[in-house]
């Protein structure tokens, strides 16, 4: 048995009616709760979220992300893809990542809605300002779309910052638009951050990974990857590149509906001239 499992026959007694849902759910498939947001848990123990947070620290960890990773550890899940192992030469791992992602793309499309991808574009096109707000690797797409979006003389701005989310997120009113990016859907300080835009009347988007996570509550709009290795990692890795075609496919349809697009592409090459010999 292994030691997570253990710690929680050791508790048992101790624990809540709802808590020993959660605790029965574990010591019977510990490895199957790794692809589970804490949302998902909760729905399937008849719990809430907040019990599940109560049941992990009662165990001694921070939270059930910290509880996913022990039991990961423990149940000797890989952590990077299947069919990867110390033998494969890097252009070997390359070819395999490259499978992994190439599924985790379709599969995505196949979770897109069209009709909310289409007025998630339109809500941006009319936006007179976007807020972007990611952490970790979602940090880097957030910066990517906002990148994007200034090129087309958008007011758009990536925060990665959790101070700078709250602050930002304050300041937002009516025609303006939150975008948050979390794979988990679980990222507190991102979920925070939506509630303050929607309170203060900005329309909420989140790009997020297929199933129920504590996010959708704070979403007028979900945008949802496909990523494979929800089934056995704890990080995103290739839902990354599912995030990012997302932002794309938003950027492309932008380029080909506004009127000033191509002057403001133009306008921003312009000014990059002399940055290139």
């Amino acid at each position: 048995m292994n030691k997570s499992a253990l710690n929680i026959r050791i508790a048992y007694d101790s624990l809540s009616k709802a808590e020993k849902r959660i605790a029965d759910y574990i010591i019977d498939d510990p490895a199957g709760l790794i692809p589970l947001s804490i949302s998902e848990l909760a729905a399937r123990c008849k719990s809430s979220e907040a019990t599940i947070v109560r049941f992990s620290r009662r165990l001694g960890y921070s939270g059930y992300q910290q509880l996913k990773i022990s039991l990961a550890k423990e149940a000797n899940v890989p952590t990077l893809g299947d069919g990867i192992t110390a033998d494969d030469s890097a252009l070997d791992i390359y070819k395999k990542l490259c499978d992994l992602v190439y599924c985790s793309l379709e599969k995505t499309a196949d979770a897109l809605q069209g009709e909310t991808l289409s007025e998630v574009c339109k809500l941006i096109s009319q936006a007179k300002l976007i807020y972007l707000f990611g952490l970790g690797n979602s940090a880097a797409v957030a910066a990517d779309a906002a990148h994007k979006f200034l090129r087309l003389g958008m007011n758009a701005y990536a925060y990665s910052d959790t101070h700078l989310q709250a602050i930002a997120a304050s300041h937002m009113g009516p025609g303006t638009v939150a975008i948050g990016i979390s794979h988990s859907g679980s990222s507190k300080d991102i979920v925070d951050a939506l509630k303050l835009a929607k309170e203060n009347g900005a329309k909420t988007v989140t790009i997020t990974n297929q199933g129920k996570s504590p996010v959708d509550k704070m979403s007028d709009y979900l945008l949802h990857t496909a990523a494979d290795e929800t089934a056995y990692t704890i990080l995103g890795l290739n839902s990354r590149i599912s995030q990012l075609t997302i932002i794309d496919a938003i950027y492309s349809y932008l380029v080909c509906h506004l009127p000033d697009a191509k002057a403001e592409i133009e306008r921003t090459e312009s000014s990059l001239l002399n940055k290139k010999y």
